[in-house]
């Protein structure tokens, strides 16, 4: 097992640095470059006068010296521009270029700063990765056994009408997207319009506290769009289950059908669920950037959208590292899980 995940730690590692990369590349264009230039310092710039302003700043170096800077594994430029003023990657403003350290990167918690909300990028991310974590658990804490009960309720009895009430209902669920099911919602239960002002139309007030009223509906939003896809996911490998040989042979042998379904069909059911549900984390952490603007909720996916529509590159740049982390340490999950849903699985 510790060779197991070793190996997948190294490949997680490659696999991280080939998606920042590319992501790196992506938002260090010319174009985007330009526009950047343009936005700090005057819009009406000339095309020679954003060469300059870019390459006093470091812009114009090779695309891998700047990406080992970015990550810290190559030492921060130290330019002397053309106003006769040096700048030094890892000087900050209230610091002496002399006295400033000669690796500021990924790699020694330097994230750079965001040129929209005029704040370091750490700070940023990790206090709206929590308000997304926050979301997320309670997401997870609805949508998890609620889904899991839907499926192993209608796969138990295939073809029966419990199972095809509670997949219909699966599939209604996925089919309908969060802006559509979130507006519904809004509309019948916060609205003064119909009368039923159960909760609260927006959010805003549950990133400093969270309660029932302001921040059911964001979740139960969420939790329902997910819900279907795993209950299906698990209505399929538990028909599947109770069709095995073994399953028959306990029935033969007069097992109570309540201890066939969970002592010997539930745990191997799980195994396809269970991949479904660990994919559910970087949906949640980036995909429920519609519910969070929605409810005006502004987590994670919300800084994604201002990052990208304001060319944010260092709070972009942080924001992808985010997302490839948690993709990544998730399928580590999923595969170790395997193991101890179903011994038969074999590391090697």
């Amino acid at each position: 097992m510790g060779l197991f995940i070793l190996r997948r730690l190294g490949v997680m590692i490659l696999t991280a640095l080939c998606l920042t990369f590319i992501v790196f590349f992506l938002t260090n264009l010319f174009p985007n470059l330009e526009k950047l230039a343009k936005n700090q310092a005057n819009n009406r710039m000339s095309d020679a006068d954003v060469v300059t302003w870019l390459g006093n700043r470091g812009y114009m170096d090779p695309l891998p010296l700047k990406y080992g800077q970015w990550l810290g594994v190559v030492p921060g430029y130290v330019i002397e521009g053309t106003d006769g003023t040096t700048r030094a990657r890892c000087a900050s403003p209230q610091q002496a270029v002399e006295d400033a350290p000669t690796f500021c990167g990924i790699l020694q918690g330097e994230w750079g700063n965001s040129t929209v909300f005029k704040d370091r990028v750490g700070d940023i991310v990790s206090t709206r990765l929590g308000l997304t974590g926050k979301l997320m658990f309670f997401v997870m804490l609805l949508m998890v056994p609620g889904a899991l009960l839907l499926g192993v309720l209608a796969g138990m009895r295939e073809g029966s009408r419990t199972d095809r009430t509670l997949s219909t209902f699966s599939i209604a669920t996925t089919a309908t997207p969060e802006y559509v099911s979130g507006v519904i919602f809004i509309a019948i239960f916060a609205s003064s319009a119909v009368g039923l002002k159960w909760f609260k139309g927006t959010a805003t007030s549950a990133m400093d506290d969270a309660t029932f009223n302001n921040f059911f509906l964001p979740v139960l939003t969420i939790a329902l769009y997910g819900m279907g896809y795993i209950a299906r996911m698990t209505r399929a490998s538990m028909t599947e289950v109770m069709t095995a040989q073994y399953i028959r042979t306990a029935r033969l042998k007069g097992v109570s059908f309540p201890n066939i379904v969970m002592k010997h069909a539930l745990r191997n059911a799980l195994i396809a669920p269970f991949t479904v549900i660990m994919l559910q984390f970087p949906w949640l952490l980036n995909g429920v950037v519609i519910v969070e603007t929605l409810f005006n909720y502004k987590g994670f996916g919300w800084v994604l959208v201002q990052a990208a529509g304001n060319n944010d590159i260092e709070l972009l740049l942080g924001v992808s590292v985010v997302s490839v982390i948690v993709v990544l340490v998730t399928q580590l999950i999923s595969d170790i899980g395997y193991v101890f849903l179903n011994p038969r699985i074999r590391i090697s």
